[in-house]
């Protein structure tokens, strides 16, 4: 067999785990998604790299040590020895850098000793108790360095509707909005993992019947439902990156919760776009999803008019059939509501028209930095990625299952992301990218 049929292979819906959990329908880590991260256990409170595979996580590192996993790198690279420590890293960066054939190769061996059929692991069990470890047991972290991070406009449904509620809605979407995916640049620092407490921002708001601003804790803060992308292979300053060559630069995606402070956002984003309105917390989930896992899920982008440019053209089917959801549960509450369900298809900027787009003023990218989509919006009211629109600015509030409502989010309120894609007796999934607001600091 090549290259290209064991990679194949690896997504045939068939194929199942010894690890018996992961042969749920309904169990996000299936054999066939094999998602990247970055954990730590009560046992051994190091970082390094493991790789989800039903309720477990397999510690790469282990592998490695145990010579069950070989990374494909040249003899003459000045830099082998930190190369072949890639697993043992606390981010994922040394390992993307060593491109894409190295992340195929790793997915490919991985696969191969979790089938079924593979007894290599499977009945090594003094070695298998060092090498899997449960995710009820682990702590999951941020798992790339990230660079810069970018964040786009991206949802044709979503843009129509901010626009249709703070313009005339003949003319919601700006003349450029159709030409170019829109973006502005965010603020890595401030990107956190699922599970970090979000405190609630203060800053400058403009109330209606007063002249000036006054300052003080966020009256309106909202979700972006979004997902991400991250660079596996960057761009020299100047070389701008192909439409067409786009996705092979992309390692994978996560999910991606754009906090907003909407009144802030809207005194602020005049002449410059947003500024504190977004820098104070951007949550991700831990699991990096590649686009290997994600192939069988293709589907066509939306139509696009007027044609794009010739730099952002590209043939063939470039979105991907990924459900979303989004659920909040207040503090008190025993059961979350479920405030949005939508899909990544929708969307009508793709992905490597998004990093062609980015790049065609020479500005280079470096592995590790995240692409934020845009908030993802579908076509009904139910499908909104964001508050603001679900609740037309808050005039229309959400009733929740245990009693009350929300305009926007509320002290206390936790918020979960999920995304999945529904395979054929198996499920490629990200988990879950979850937030809780805390107060304002006084």
């Amino acid at each position: 067999m090549n290259a290209l049929s064991d990679l194949q292979a690896t997504l045939d819906p068939s194929r199942k785990s010894w690890v018996e959990s992961a042969n749920d329908s309904t169990n996000d880590f299936s054999i066939q998604n094999l998602p990247f991260g970055i954990f730590s256990d009560k046992t051994n409170g190091a970082r390094r790299v493991g790789v989800a595979i039903g309720d477990e996580i397999v510690d790469l590192s282990v592998l490695k040590s145990a010579d069950l996993l070989k990374l494909p790198i040249a003899a003459a690279d000045p830099l082998i020895a930190a190369k072949d420590r890639a697993f043992e890293q606390d981010t994922l960066n040394d390992f993307i850098s060593l491109g894409r054939d190295a992340w195929r190769s790793v997915r490919i061996q991985l696969s191969n000793l979790l089938t079924r059929d593979t007894a290599t692991l499977r009945d090594d069990a003094a070695l298998r108790s060092k090498a899997l470890v449960r995710q009820s047991d682990a702590q999951l972290h941020l798992p790339v360095q990230i660079p810069g991070y970018t964040d786009f406009y991206s949802s044709k449904e979503h843009a129509t509707n901010v626009g249709s509620m703070f313009r005339d809605p003949k003319n919601a979407l700006l003349p450029n909005w159709s030409e170019m995916p829109i973006g502005y640049n965010g603020r890595a620092s401030s990107v956190v993992v699922s599970g970090t407490p979000v405190r609630r921002p203060n800053g400058q708001l403009k109330l209606p019947d007063q002249e000036r601003p006054v300052f003080g804790a966020c009256r309106k803060l909202d979700i972006e439902l979004e997902t991400g992308f991250v660079i596996g292979g960057g761009n020299a300053l100047g070389e701008p990156i192909a439409c067409a060559d786009a996705e092979a630069h992309i390692f994978g995606m996560v999910l991606l919760n754009d906090w907003s402070a909407r009144d802030i956002q809207q005194w602020e984003y005049v002449p410059l776009g947003p500024f504190n309105a977004k820098t104070f917390a951007t949550t991700i989930s831990p699991w990096i999803v590649t686009l290997e896992a994600l192939e069988p899920f293709r589907v066509e982008q939306p139509a696009q008019e007027p044609q794009p440019l010739a730099y952002l053209r590209h043939e063939g089917k470039h979105a991907f059939d990924i459900s979303l959801e989004v659920t909040l549960r207040p503090q008190k509450a025993k059961q979350a509501t479920t405030i949005s369900r939508t899909n990544f298809k929708h969307m009508y900027w793709t992905m490597a028209q998004q990093l062609a787009h980015h790049t065609v003023s020479g500005c280079n990218t470096r592995v590790g930095d995240l692409m934020g989509s845009g908030t993802i919006s579908g076509p009904t009211a139910d499908s909104c990625g964001s508050l603001l629109e679900s609740t037309w600015n808050g005039k229309n509030p959400l009733e929740l299952k245990e009693g009350g409502t929300r305009g926007f989010i509320e002290d206390g309120d936790e918020l979960t992301l999920a995304g999945w894609c529904q395979g054929d007796g198996y499920r490629v999934g990200f988990g879950t990218c979850v937030g809780e607001i805390l107060p304002a600091q006084r």
